[in-house]
């Protein structure tokens, strides 16, 4: 994966988590767009009609889809499931089947921007 001029999907169902996972990568000079999902359904949309997402920050508990459902749909897509995906909640009960469904790394709400760099950093080759 490329290091720097990342495209990252934000998908999370509350505005204001958005907003600030948005700044907080913003500040990182490597990400060069975020784009943002409200649920996994709008953002299995994106990763299919755009091949230069880097990276997904996925939001569990969502409506329409959640994350751990989108998580299958991508793993189970030979065109996607090569996409890193950092699983972010506040229910640490998750962390375990998240990873089972191969997510790449998982990080408690509320996110700090140090621990979310460090954990893309560790996935960017």
């Amino acid at each position: 994966m490329k290091k720097d001029n990342l495209v990252v999907l934000a998908v999370d169902d509350d505005m204001i988590n958005l907003k600030l996972l948005k700044s907080m990568l913003k500040k990182n000079e490597h990400v060069a767009e975020v784009i943002e999902a409200m649920n996994g359904s709008d953002a299995i949309g994106y990763l299919k009609s755009r091949d230069d997402i880097d990276m997904v920050l996925l939001d569990i508990i969502m409506p329409i889809m959640g994350g751990l459902e989108m998580l299958k749909v991508v793993r189970a897509d030979t065109n996607l499931r090569q996409i890193p995906i950092i699983v972010l909640t506040t229910d640490e009960t998750k962390k375990g089947e998240a990873l089972e469904l191969g997510a790449n790394g998982f990080l408690m709400k509320p996110v700090r921007s140090a621990e979310l760099m460090t954990k893309m950093d560790s996935l960017i080759i």
